[in-house]
């Protein structure tokens, strides 16, 4: 079966029809994805611009991640599953979306910039925790993500347009 055939199927279901159809649960699932968007990504912000040496610089950068980061896994989580509901409601819209797709892809390579990060620069980060300005690998890895936040954002955000769905699709 191909993606877009389980997608037909999962559209089918009678939960996601009725997640799809309903005056209150959808809009609920909406907010709580924004919401927990925006709590992910300020504290992620908050630890990206450490990472860069903008803000909170006499702060050692194992404090900003040690403190802020199991609140951003906590909210990353929540998005996440909001985001899957949000899916699973309308899932053939959704996977034709070529802003979904850009969105998917970004948030792909987050994983994996995050992923590079931790498994390279963080691991030395005893040595370079009080500088104000961490070494380039942990600067680059903060603006990647910051840009990689941004573009996620703006093709979030963008789904919700159909300029580019195929005709049929509602």
């Amino acid at each position: 079966m191909s993606l877009l055939g389980f997608c037909q199927w999962l559209e089918k279901t009678p939960w996601s029809i009725a997640l799809h159809e309903s005056l209150w649960v959808y809009p609920i699932v909406e907010s709580v994805h924004v919401l927990t968007l925006c709590w992910f990504l300020g504290l992620a912000v908050m630890v990206d611009l450490r990472l860069v040496g903008l803000a909170l610089r006499r702060v050692p950068v194992s404090q900003v991640a040690g403190q802020l980061g199991p609140w951003m896994v906590a909210g990353f989580a929540v998005m996440a599953a909001s985001g899957a509901l949000l899916f699973y409601a309308i899932p053939v819209r959704t996977y034709l979306n070529i802003f979904f797709r850009i969105k998917v892809g970004m948030l792909a390579l987050a994983g994996v910039n995050a992923w590079v990060f931790q498994k390279t620069v963080y691991r030395r980060v005893a040595k370079w925790d009080l500088d104000a300005a961490p070494p380039r690998g942990a600067r680059l890895a903060a603006w990647v993500s910051l840009a990689l936040w941004v573009c996620i954002v703006v093709a979030g955000r963008m789904i919700a347009y159909n300029w580019f769905d195929p005709p049929g699709v509602h």
